[in-house]
């Protein structure tokens, strides 16, 4: 995925190698040969069954790791992993209607509850191995789909027609994409050296005691990805990252549990930040996890708020991102929110909002959520979503829906899983920008217009959740970490606890009122049906007229009896 970002001689600075035993790159360009010797030979067999399949694909992830955890200064886990997860999918039907169809009355994810477990390949290319596992694969993937074919037929012989009437399955070209492996230098890491260095990031929270999670933690990434099909394919590609987190945890009196934390993410471990700015903000979320432990407990407010870039990244991601993945809206029980709105203003007119897995970086920070490549096969692309507040389009995988047949490469899965339409960079922008003082002004006056005393300002948020389906409210729920009280008087802000930041979809958009302030980038893993998949957000600050804050679960439990050890 990330070759391009990549220097040759990025890892000079890992000195000694720490290697998996048996691992070699020399033979591991055996295992596309081997993969398309014997997909061809499986699907002439599976040819001759009385439900042939019309198209199979092999997706090999083969991911070395380095994963080093840390708390307090010490060191829980240091590890280097290797292996190779095998994810097979077998369509039987027509391109029109397959095995991956709805069911509906099953559940409400029977469409892409499709993901399996995926299973393990040989790490080495000795043919007859791999082979055997391709083929065991294989067999069982062919049941399965038989099996859920046989349902699908059943189904909609006793169900009205469906609204969307849209192919399974589209037809595209097929690709052909070589990468060649990385350098055998790029394998190595000196283990004593990062242990040395997440540890000391760690051993900062030491300097507070009642602060009972002290975390920090490295997890270096490359991952080959082999895809083939019978339609052609054949792609090999590398992805590459490195990723540090310092995370604190402290409890209030009364048992609210306060977390923060700062992530650090690149395409290499050079890249990173250095010792002292990763322990300057470890020394900062002390200080603020201090201030967090005594400060106000917030009401439930309705009213103005401003998020800052990276707020309003995460916002953007969890409330509108999901809903404009294609996939989700073939499902009778989507609550399919933007489906028949292109065309229509759903933002404000100021406002535009693309996805870009083509974009490997924003303003020299590294994007998360790029990508050549998607896991079934199909060039990534850039797609406007958004222009000047009118919608343009979805995310699409290879699964249709009406007025869009085609992907746009954006079927995404995490390794052993099926590919399903995910987010990659979400970038946010605006033709009219203000300043950061500005909105802050434009918050307060927003404040008094409703008769308030105060607004909040939202300036760190660590996630959230959201519902699309029918069954259960469409709505949403973002966690912030970071919250501040501006009080119109022009009295100093004030740190508060115990938000969560909650609505539904529509009506949070259409009180958005400005953008302005720095554009920030949030990196992170999003998780959804097909597993895990590395995203970005890009945004400037948003002012919202009215939002709504509930107030944020908390435990019952007191605070520990006994003194921390380094009191």
């Amino acid at each position: 995925m990330i070759f391009r970002c990549i220097k040759e001689k990025m890892l000079l600075f890992l000195l000694t190698a720490f290697i998996i035993p048996g691992f070699s790159l020399t033979s591991q360009e055996k295992l596309l040969d081997i993969m398309k010797s014997e997909i061809n030979r499986e699907f002439v067999e599976l040819k001759k069954q009385e439900l042939p399949p019309y198209f199979m694909s092999y997706r090999i992830n083969d991911v070395y790791k380095v994963h080093i955890t840390t708390s307090f200064g010490n060191i829980y886990t240091s590890e280097a992993t290797r292996e190779r997860i095998l994810t097979t999918d077998v369509r039987i039907g027509s391109n029109k209607r397959d095995n991956s169809h709805e069911i509906r009355d099953d559940n409400p994810f029977s469409m892409i509850n499709r993901m399996g477990g995926g299973s393990k390949v040989p790490i080495d290319d000795e043919p007859l191995a791999v082979k055997q596992a391709l083929w065991k694969a294989t067999n069982e993937a062919y049941r399965a789909a038989a099996d859920k074919y046989a349902k699908v037929k059943a189904n909609l012989e006793r169900k009205v027609a469906e609204e969307d009437q849209s192919d399974d399955f589209s037809a595209e070209s097929p690709f052909v994409h070589y990468e060649p492996p990385l350098p055998q230098e790029f394998y190595k890491i000196d283990m004593d050296k990062w242990n040395q260095k997440i540890k000391k990031y760690s051993e900062v929270f030491l300097a507070e005691p009642d602060i009972y999670v002290g975390n920090s933690g490295l997890t270096f990434v490359i991952e080959r990805k082999y895809f083939v099909s019978t339609e052609g394919n054949s792609i090999a590609e590398n992805y590459v990252s490195a990723r540090i987190y310092v995370s604190g945890t402290i409890k209030a009196d009364d048992g609210m549990e306060l977390p923060l934390y700062e992530t650090y993410m690149a395409f290499s471990p050079d890249k990173l930040p250095s010792d002292e700015k990763i322990i300057e903000d470890a020394k900062k979320i002390v200080a603020k996890l201090k201030e967090l432990k005594n400060s106000p407990v917030v009401e439930p407010y309705t009213g103005p708020a401003l998020l800052t870039g990276k707020a309003s990244g995460v916002f953007f991601h969890e409330i509108f991102g999901h809903r404009i993945e294609g996939q989700r809206m073939k499902s009778e029980s989507d609550a399919q929110t933007f489906k028949k709105k292109v065309g229509e203003k759903v933002l404000n007119e100021n406002l535009s909002v693309i996805m870009d897995p083509t974009l490997n970086s924003f303003e020299g920070q590294d994007l998360n959520g790029f990508y050549k490549y998607d896991d079934e096969g199909i060039k990534a692309e850039k797609v406007n979503v958004v222009e000047n507040g009118i919608l343009k389009g979805f995310l699409m995988s290879r699964m249709p829906i009406i007025n869009f047949p085609k992907s746009n490469g954006h079927g995404r899965a995490e390794a052993g899983r099926q590919p399903v339409t995910r987010q990659s960079n979400l970038i946010v922008s605006s033709n009219k920008m203000y300043t950061y003082d500005e909105l802050k002004q434009m918050l307060r006056d927003e404040a008094k217009k409703q008769g308030l005393q105060y607004a909040y300002l939202f300036e760190k948020v660590t996630g959230g959740f959201t519902m699309t389906g029918r069954f259960i409210p469409n709505a949403f729920n973002v966690t912030p970490t970071e919250v501040y009280r501006v009080y119109t008087d022009g009295r100093p802000d004030e740190l508060v606890r115990g938000v969560d930041l909650v609505g539904t979809p529509l009506a949070m958009f259409s009180q958005i009122e400005a953008a302005g302030g720095s554009t920030e980038v949030f990196t992170g893993t999003c998780g959804a049906e097909s597993g895990g998949v590395p995203v970005s957000a890009v945004s400037p600050a948003l002012l919202v007229k009215q939002i709504e804050m509930q107030k944020k679960e908390r435990s019952e439990e007191h605070t520990s009896e006994l003194q921390s050890p380094n009191t």
